[in-house]
């Protein structure tokens, strides 16, 4: 198979590529930059410039570009930049996929479970509704971004992806240093519910769909999502380190983070992979306690 990635230099980018390419996959890179060897191809996703040629005898496109939700507290201005980095990029893509004869017949397109919004400690599968709040209104324009290429005939599967659990970068990275300072926290309530899934499982799940014919959204997550309070739990104990003894309260979080706090750490996402589950797909690290002891 020859696959198109973009977005590659990420976390889950890398991941991927270095995976496809042990299977012995081809894989063509498109970047933002000159490219730098043959197997890159330049694109600007926001200016809407994308060489044909980059496409063309391919069979799949992997789209993961767009800004990092939680790299930053949310401005007005970074929330724009999160919205142009998804929508334009995608709908560029889903363009060029629309029009390119004999080109890729698969769109597998970056998502995110923000789509459901805060579930409480409902659980929730594909099945399930838009959500309410900025995340979850710029998963559904994201999404819907990929529309030109579905009408096209393109099978367009929407990765909808949970906490990635990394020790090299992503959300797992960046608590690191706090809890192996012993200065973990519950978040709030920590009564709140975490969707996760560890990077092998993730890059697993991407090879899966792009061997089988799932397409629409398809949650990527672990089948045993945590609340806040059980997963600062279980990666204190990963760490032999402990925790705080009183949780960081909401308010101080809403201070020090803004509307990022209320929507990404506060809100409750209890989201279930059933159609990976249905079409056979098995996670290797299906319980918290595995993932983080694989990932760190």
């Amino acid at each position: 198979m020859t696959t198109v990635v973009t977005g590659s230099s990420g976390l889950l980018g890398t991941a991927l590529v270095s995976a496809l390419r042990a299977d012995g996959h081809e894989v063509r890179r498109l970047v933002r930059r000159a490219p730098a060897g043959p197997d890159e191809s330049f694109w600007d996703p926001e200016g809407d410039v994308l060489d044909p040629g980059a496409l063309e005898g391919a069979d799949a496109v992997v789209h993961l570009a767009g800004a990092g939700i939680g790299e930053r507290r949310w401005s007005e201005a970074y929330k724009r930049k999160l919205v142009n980095s998804r929508l334009s990029g995608t709908r560029t893509l889903a363009t060029a996929l629309a029009r390119a004869e004999g080109g890729p017949r698969v769109l597998l397109s970056s998502s995110a479970i923000g789509f459901y919004g805060d579930t409480g400690d409902r659980a929730v599968d594909e099945s399930a509704p838009a959500g309410t709040g900025f995340l979850a209104d710029l998963v559904r324009g994201w999404e819907d971004a990929t529309e030109p290429a579905g009408e096209a005939g393109v099978r367009v599967t929407l990765l909808r992806t949970g906490m990635v659990l990394s020790g090299r970068g992503g959300a797992l990275a960046r608590m690191l240093p706090i809890f192996k300072m012993g200065a973990g926290a519950v978040l709030g309530s920590g009564r709140q519910y975490v969707s996760w899934i560890s990077l092998p499982d993730w890059v697993d799940a991407v090879r899966f769909l792009l061997a089988h014919g799932l397409a629409g959204p398809v949650n990527l997550t672990a089948p045993e999502p945590v609340t806040n309070a059980e997963y600062t739990a279980a990666l204190a104990k990963a760490l032999r380190r402990p925790t705080m003894p009183l949780p960081a309260p909401r308010l101080a979080l809403r201070l020090a983070l803004g509307e990022f706090a209320e929507e990404a750490l506060l809100a409750g996402q209890r989201v279930l992979p059933r159609r990976l589950l249905d079409a056979g797909h098995r996670f290797a690290h299906p319980t918290i306690g595995e993932a983080l002891a694989a990932v760190l």
